[in-house]
């Protein structure tokens, strides 16, 4: 606690609150000043500046906490730490009544003069002299004391699952982080009395524990700063200010402690408080102890489900107890002692969030790392009319159509070097970004956890800079693709708890919808046998017990994707089953849901062809694909070859081939001062440079004339050549010029060149085959579809 002195336990401020009234007590509930009195050994040094208590103020703290009760208030005053004084405590106990404020604000005066806080316990007693616990005869307010932490966000979350409090003082202690620390306050409708101060108490301390607030206020006794007061501390002097304050919000206490029952610790706040009595019982006492609801017992129903479910953890995370076995023991303590039980969502719900802050203290278990916490697992059984009658709609897949869906394990697989990891890298981006790519749709920008063991850190970032992603993608992608560099670990219990963390942490609001592991040779832990990924028992206690255990603690819905090396086969072999392929056992092939093979059926060909098998939705044919400008793009299928592809290739090279022969040869005759029509070229070059027969030049001429590689010149008596009878003129190609004289600019003397440029005057229409003009001959166009 930070608003009240350390110095003296509760107890002994209790018994100082006695020793300072005469045993026969006071005649009058104010005590006298005297100004000839010094209660100080020198004269206190008063701060004309600082704040002055506040009349008004006192009176609206009075009515909300003790407006309904009868009896004595206990008041204290004393000397605030930090002010280079001394001094005795006083304490006076003012009657509950209409006179109560206004005493009140006369002993704040004093006390603001002598340098003194003034505290009240909020209950009444009965008589002068009491103050203890047990002498505490009504209370008729809820409090709870934020000083550390996020004080903000705090009352946020009480407000958020605790409804508005009638009264928020801020009590004049600010926090490290510099936030103001407060007393939050919320009325009752009527005094607790009996067992239900023992009850209230109880709710204080659980309200502290779920927020991080002040435990002190477990005890009846505990005083607290009033309102309207001021407040000394380490050279400070500030008012205890009301910030918020509506008298007509009360509570009834059944309902609020149900309220306090169902609400959720704050973040970063462990589930599991202290005890509110002052001996914690013995752990074989919480397990045989019925709890009943309201605060009944000697611990709540809270207390009680937060230890047992602690004990039970720590059992499951030393090993003494299988997850099976530890969730079992927590619904038998949850059926047999809580009265009435919980409902087991907030059951599970509440052991997990105990087993993720165990685990974050405590370390890795020391078994396999299980679904995160103990919980439920039924075996779901179903008629067949059942489910031919349902009719909910079907889950939606994390990538359409159907090549993974919620829960589901993709397999892709590829020869080293065939582009897998610039495939994949492409493939992630786009689905983090939210966009389409080779005709695989995510739903939205989907969360993905990269995890890559063969990239370095520093090549990991120059090949995603390499690689040629749309801006808009890259854009939309920053922060919900999140990659590790190589890791030197294997997947086994250790580095399953190190991968869960780091997915936590990546993605600390939401889990992610895809894991990627990247590749599974780098990671594979075959179990305690030591099996390589040719055993097919190892492969599937990596599968069970590795990859779905750890998709399990982090999302029972997240996609996993497994990257995989395949075996050298012939083309024959994988083109007659390519996902005989896959390397290593085959359980993997009978265990995923999608599986997707990358090849390349020619090794000459940049094309790659994606084969693809799908478990949970109908077939979908291969996908040819290739990097065009720096991208993968899908070719269509209709444009590719069915037969004696291997053949068809070498004779497209072929014709490329005699594509550049034809064009060089023109270039390199016209700086020599030669030009040729079609049927002169055929004959000229016949048998020559591969070239074929002059019927197989000129067929080639046609269709580079068409093409618009090759145009036509037909007056060319300026280079002393006649005019020829041919149909389009002399062949004429891009960039040609005739002889190897210098062009000479005569206004500079610059050399322009050499040769004079040979511009084309006709060219081949593409749909009739006959001459037309150039418009213009400086211009070089090429007809839609060429390659220019």
């Amino acid at each position: 606690m930070t608003d009240e002195p350390t110095d003296k336990p509760n107890s002994e401020q209790d018994q100082a609150m006695q020793d300072d009234t005469p045993p026969d007590g006071p005649k009058e509930n104010i005590v006298h000043f005297n100004p000839w009195r010094d209660f100080n050994d020198a004269a206190p040094q008063i701060d004309v500046f600082g704040d002055e208590p506040d009349p008004e103020q006192i009176a609206q703290f009075m009515q909300v906490v003790f407006g309904y009760c009868d009896g004595l208030i206990p008041v204290r005053s004393f000397i605030d730490k930090g002010q280079g004084i001394d001094g005795r405590p006083h304490n006076i106990w003012l009657e509950a009544d209409q006179a109560a404020p206004e005493k009140m604000a006369t002993f704040a005066t004093w006390a603001s003069r002598e340098g003194a806080a003034v505290y009240v316990i909020p209950g009444t007693v009965a008589a002068p002299g009491q103050a203890k616990a047990a002498e505490i005869l009504q209370m008729q307010t809820v409090v709870v004391d934020l000083d550390t932490g996020d004080i903000a966000a705090m009352r946020a979350h009480l407000e958020r699952h605790l409804g508005a409090p009638t009264m928020v003082v801020e009590s004049g202690g600010v926090t490290t982080e510099g936030q103001r620390k407060a007393h939050v306050w919320w009325a009752l409708t009527e005094p607790a009395e009996g067992d239900d101060i023992r009850r209230v108490c109880r709710l204080r301390g659980d309200i502290a524990a779920k927020v991080g607030g002040d435990m002190h206020f477990r005890s009846a006794h505990q005083p607290i700063r009033v309102a309207g007061s001021v407040y000394y501390k380490n050279s400070l002097k500030t008012q205890v200010r009301i910030v918020e304050l509506q008298h007509d919000r009360e509570r009834d206490l059944a309902e609020f402690i149900e309220a306090v029952t169902d609400m959720p610790p704050a973040p970063g706040i462990s589930l599991q408080p202290e005890f509110t009595h002052p001996d914690k019982p013995a752990m074989d006492d919480v397990l045989v102890t019925p709890v009943r609801e309201g605060a009944q017992d000697d611990w709540s129903r809270f207390e009680g489900a937060s230890a047992a479910i602690g004990h039970f953890i720590r059992m499951v995370h030393e090993g003494r107890m299988t997850k099976d076995e530890g969730w079992e023991g927590i619904c038998g303590y949850n059926a047999a002692m809580l009265r009435p039980q919980w409902p087991v969502d907030r059951l599970k719900r509440e052991s997990e969030r105990l087993w993720e802050r165990h685990v974050e203290k405590y370390g890795p278990p020391l078994i396999r790392l299980d679904s995160g916490a103990p919980g439920p697992q039924e075996m779901p059984a179903f008629t067949l009319g059942a489910l031919l009658d349902d009719q909910s709609p079907m889950p939606e897949d994390i990538i359409a159509p159907r090549v993974l869906t919620p829960g589901g394990l993709l397999v892709l697989g590829g020869a080293p070097k065939v582009g897998k990891s610039d495939l994949l890298i492409s493939w992630l981006v786009h689905m983090a970004a939210g966009v389409p790519f080779l005709g695989f749709t995510p739903p939205r920008p989907l969360r993905i956890f990269y995890l890559q063991a063969e990239i370095q850190y520093h090549y990991l970032r120059e090949r995603l800079k390499q690689i040629a992603l749309p801006p808009e993608v890259l854009v939309a992608a920053r922060d919900t693709f999140v990659a590790t560099p190589k890791l030197k670990m294997l997947l086994d219990n250790e580095g399953s708890v190190r991968v869960a963390r780091a997915v936590q942490k990546a993605f600390p609001d939401a889990p992610p919808d895809i894991l990627c592991v990247d590749p599974i040779r780098n990671l594979f832990d075959g179990g305690p046998d030591g099996g390589g990924e040719n055993d097919n028992t190892a492969m599937m206690f990596f599968l069970k017990e590795r990859v779905e255990v750890l998709r399990d603690h982090i999302d029972p819905d997240c996609g996993v994707i497994l990257i995989h090396h395949t075996k050298k086969l012939s083309k024959q072999q994988v083109k007659d089953d390519p996902f005989l392929a896959l390397s290593g056992a085959s359980a993997l092939r009978g265990f995923y849901t999608s599986g997707l093979i990358l090849h390349r059926p020619d090794e000459d060909c940049s094309q790659r062809k994606l084969e693809i098998e799908l478990r949970n939705g109908p077939a979908l044919p291969p996908k040819v694909i290739d990097k065009v400008g720096g991208q993968w793009v899908e070719i269509n299928p209709m444009n590719e070859r069915l037969v004696r592809q291997d053949v068809g290739a070498k004779h497209d090279a072929e014709r490329a081939r005699k594509h550049d022969v034809i064009l060089a040869i023109l270039l390199d005759e016209a700086s020599e001062g030669r030009l040729y029509t079609s049927t002169q070229l055929g004959e000229a070059f016949e048998n020559q440079h591969g070239l074929g027969s002059q019927f197989t030049i000129r067929e080639r001429l046609g269709v580079l004339a068409t093409k618009g590689f090759v145009k036509f010149r037909r007056d060319l008596s300026e280079q002393g050549f006649a005019a020829t009878r041919s149909h389009f003129g002399y062949l004429c190609v891009e960039g040609m010029r005739f002889g190897q004289d210098p062009i000479i600019d005569p206004a500079t003397g610059e050399v322009l060149g050499e040769g004079i440029s040979v511009q084309p005057s006709h060219y081949k229409c593409p749909h009739s085959g006959r001459a037309r003009e150039v418009e213009n001959p400086a211009v070089w166009i090429y007809p839609e579809g060429g390659d220019g």
